[in-house]
């Protein structure tokens, strides 16, 4: 019962954390679109070191999309993008610097989809927008989840205190 607490407490401080980063991106104008840096995704590593992130970012993730008028597709598959990418890096916990591989990978594959459905491009734009959001996912999760990965192997005591790992 304990252990079920502390999870649920992680996941839903993460998704508030996710919700919070996306309002940043979202003022200034980078939260959405074929060019997005959501700084939020940078907690798509966190499931390296809690399983409790993965429920938590997806949540985020959805939220975020709900509050800042995303389309019912961008809800929908931008918010299974997230947890596919969440979920890549719980399996990839082992090699904690890969972490944020399936976050890029599963966003730019699926992101340009939502926005060819949403009429923001034809199928011609599909590479465009691939590159373009996995551009971004490459800044968010690989740049900046990186450099939170880096900074919790260094500093044990805090990774300890945030996570009890």
């Amino acid at each position: 019962m304990k252990n079920n607490m502390k999870n649920l407490t992680y996941a839903g401080i993460i998704a508030a954390l996710y919700v919070a980063l996306t309002a940043v991106s979202a003022a200034f104008g980078m939260s959405s679109g074929a060019v997005q840096v959501r700084i939020s995704e940078a907690l798509c590593v966190l499931p390296v070191y809690t399983f409790a992130a993965v429920p938590g970012v997806t949540l985020g993730c959805l939220i975020s999309n709900l509050i800042f008028g995303a389309s019912l597709y961008d809800i929908a598959f931008g918010t299974i993008a997230t947890l596919i990418g969440a979920a890549g890096a719980y399996f990839l916990r082992k090699i904690p610097y890969l972490a944020s591989l399936p976050t890029i990978l599963s966003n730019a594959v699926i992101i340009p989809l939502v926005l060819i459905l949403q009429g923001v491009g034809g199928w011609n734009t599909f590479p465009y927008f691939a590159v373009t959001v996995g551009l971004g996912e490459i800044i968010a999760c690989g740049v900046l989840g990186t450099v939170l990965i880096i900074y919790l192997e260094r500093h044990e005591k805090h990774r300890k205190m945030l996570f009890g790992k």
